[in-house]
């Protein structure tokens, strides 16, 4: 059967027959043909003994290349190209990597002010003497939305291999701007028609005599057609682990968390629009000023856990804490001898307006989730927390059972009637939540030391098996899915718990935005590594960011020691280095007043109070309009724990941004070592001291089997190389 093509795919191959060939070389075991095809300048991948694929670098529109001139410099090709309507220049570059990497960057000045309503994809594949549409083709993952510009595919027929192709949308900032599109939704495409479509202005012209990069992208090549799912997914983390340090990438910022933290602390306690009462406690609200929706046990606990972690820290106490801790247990329901969503005196509130909202119907993720912050503060000594917990942890056990542990969407807890089975028409239910209960079961073992707990674990993971990309439902659980597969490996020693952790790994960074959208209101937030909380979430959301960060530090952590992917060591300390300066842009304080939605689904936005806003949208869309979400405030606690570090004889604060374990405090000196790869740096700073008093302290990384003194920059920033060893002696 036959692909359906647009003219523009079904004359690619014999237009590049009949082109003027302008240069050909050997890359590894490729050979690359650079052709002028009159409407389009292309280069072609010869794989060994099998196909070829084409990349349209230029695009001449309603015209044709009537110069291309080709220079080859030290390891670059430039193509300077001219048609009737402007001027290109494409530059070729092959970076230094393993696997090899091919780069093209094309620029296009206009000779006068245009608009572009139409431009075919970049990618097709070709045959030998065949047709481009009876090739046929395997697309692992591709952009959704505002993610990266990325797309994956295997060529089946003929059998070709696999191709890694990236934009780095970043680069193409400065034409949406002036043209005002978006970059979302841009990479993709159906067999054979793939790869970057550019982001055409119907409306707004570009103006003439202005250079914009059109395309920026990156080609891995491999000579393998991907086998499986485990392939698939540590392949797919390799490749941007391959390419990020050759894509653009933005400045750092510091954020000062504790001075966030306790503005957040002061207003969110004083706050009325931020709580709600029932049978004479306290409640958190999900949102501002939303008292139509029950209080919910998730909302109180996104908060209790993170702050019970900061107020651990800094050796403090507040009132805040206590009105958490004071109506937890009257979540508790007897009937089902479990903790419930809403509660239970306030469900005659609930609208039914969406399938959640009716009384005892739970959503699968929902129910654990609450366990697992349960357990984790019980782990730490909470003694209400523990109660709740096993009370409620039989009742998990008994809905996996039910279920065979593979959860639809929505069920009723008295009855497992199933409400929604499937988070679309046939993709299932929620394919992360055997992970979740995982996690929760191994919480469990480690609190009683109980073998059902352990067996549970193990039978729910298997539910993993197989899924790939897709084990992905909502962000933050798969996160944690990852760190509870590498607690088992470290159990058990069974190599598929960690690789099917990779697996959850790559349908978090499938999710990610590695580019930086510096058009419209992106402008006033950093939005680089930023991740989605949902596969098809239009927006970022606060509350899943902050969770996937948490999770990412747990699972540095528990693989602390242990042989993980290379790739996982670049990418998970980068996207938290990433995510400390960038979370804080969800408070509405940080924000300019005209990017903030005006109209609001769940209660109302307050621009001066310090609760993050839930939802950051695409550069040309306002943000915030899902609600200000109270829940997500447990995010100025969380970071401080984890990136902060007390040097209580110096009365002194130490900042880290990428992750550090094994702290160990002496009387004079303080010892720690970063995660990560040698070739990414990481940055310190030292709070709280005087400059005679910093002078006194000596900051020291180990090199070989010794250490050396390094000096601060001018701001007091000590930087060091990922997978260091620190000691800082006074």
């Amino acid at each position: 059967m036959l692909n359906s093509v647009t003219p523009w795919t079904a004359t690619v191959q014999a237009d590049i027959v009949n082109a003027s060939l302008l240069h050909e070389m050997q890359l590894s075991h490729y050979n690359l043909q650079f052709y002028n095809a009159g409407d389009s300048i292309w280069l072609t991948v010869q794989w060994p003994d099998a196909g070829r694929i084409a990349f349209r670098m230029a695009f001449g529109m309603n015209s044709v290349f009537y110069k291309a001139d080709l220079v080859t410099e030290s390891k670059q090709i430039v193509i300077n190209a001219s048609t009737r309507l402007g001027r290109y220049t494409i530059t070729v570059s092959f970076p230094e990597s393993d696997p090899p990497v091919i780069r093209y960057t094309t620029q296009f000045t206009a000779a006068f002010s245009l608009l572009i309503p139409f431009w075919p994809r970049d990618i097709v594949p070709l045959t030998a003497d065949g047709r481009v549409e009876n090739t046929s083709g395997i697309i692992h993952t591709h952009q959704v939305g505002s993610r990266s510009g990325h797309i994956y595919f295997s060529m089946t027929k003929p059998q070709n291999g696999s191709v890694f192709y990236f934009q780095n949308l970043s680069a193409m900032s400065h034409y949406c701007d002036a043209s005002e599109t978006s970059l979302a939704d841009t990479v993709g495409g159906k067999w054979p028609e793939i790869g970057f479509e550019f982001p055409v202005n119907k409306e707004k012209p570009i103006p003439e005599n202005v250079e914009f990069t059109i395309s920026d992208a990156f080609i891995i090549l491999n000579e393998n057609i991907v086998k499986d799912d485990l392939q698939a997914t540590s392949e797919f983390l390799n490749y941007l682990a391959v390419l990020y340090p050759h894509i653009s990438k933005p400045e750092i910022s510091y954020q000062d968390w504790p001075c966030i933290a306790e503005k957040v602390l002061e207003q969110l306690y004083l706050n009325k629009g931020c709580w709600m009462m029932a049978n004479d406690s306290p409640y958190l609200n999900a949102y501002v000023q939303d008292y139509k929706t029950p209080a919910e046990i998730m909302v109180q606990l996104a908060v209790k856990l993170p702050l019970h972690e900061y107020l651990v820290w800094s050796e403090n106490s507040h009132p805040l804490y206590d009105d958490l801790d004071k109506g937890l247990e009257q979540f508790y329901d007897e009937r089902v001898k479990s903790v419930v969503r809403w509660h239970p005196a306030l469900v005659d509130q609930l609208d039914k307006s969406e399938e959640q909202k009716q009384e005892m119907v739970m959503d699968s993720w929902y129910l654990h989730h609450p366990l697992l912050n349960l357990a984790r503060l019980a782990h730490r000594g909470d003694k209400k927390a523990e109660k709740l917990f096993l009370n409620s942890v039989d009742y998990a056990i008994k809905a996996a059972h039910h279920f065979d542990y593979d959860w639809p969407v929505f069920y009723k807890m008295t009855t497992f009637e199933v409400i929604k089975a499937e988070t679309a028409p046939g993709r299932g239910g929620e394919k992360d939540v055997p992970g979740s209960y995982a996690h929760v079961m191994l919480m469990a073992y480690k609190l009683t030391g109980e073998k059902r707990f352990l067996t549970e674990a193990k039978r729910a993971l298997k539910s993993l098996e197989g899924l790939g990309f897709d084990i992905f439902y909502q962000a933050n659980n798969t996160a944690f899915s990852a760190g509870a597969l590498v607690e088992l490996y470290r159990e058990t020693q069974d190599e598929q718990y960690l690789k099917l952790s990779y697996c959850c790994l790559a349908g978090v960074f499938k999710n990610v935005q590695l580019w930086e959208c510096d058009y419209g209101y992106g402008k006033n937030f950093p939005s680089f590594f930023s991740v989605f909380p949902l596969n098809d979430a239009p927006y970022t959301a606060a509350y899943e960011e902050f969770e996937v960060y948490a999770a990412l530090h747990h699972y540095m952590e528990v693989t602390d020691g242990i042989d993980i992917l290379p790739s996982l060591k670049i990418l998970i300390p980068e996207f938290i280095k990433y995510a400390v300066s960038r979370l804080a842009f969800y408070f509405p304080p940080l924000l300019p007043a005209e990017m903030i939605a005006e109209e609001i689904k769940t209660g109302q936005v307050q621009k001066e109070l310090w609760v993050p806003l839930e939802d950051i949208h695409d550069g040309w869309e306002n943000s915030g309009e899902v609600g200000q979400e109270v829940y997500g405030t447990g995010m100025s606690f969380g970071v401080i724990p984890r990136q902060y570090f007390r040097i209580k004889a110096l009365d002194a604060v130490g900042f880290i941004d990428y992750p550090a374990v094994n702290f160990r405090f002496g009387k004079t000196k303080l010892t720690f070592r970063l995660t990560g790869n040698p070739n990414f740096k990481a940055s310190m700073r030292l709070q709280g001291l005087s400059k005679s008093a910093l002078s006194k302290v000596k900051v020291e990384v180990k090199q070989a089997s010794k250490y050396n003194e390094i000096k601060a920059s001018n701001d007091n920033k000590f930087e060091f190389a990922g997978d260091s060893s620190i000691r800082i002696s006074w």
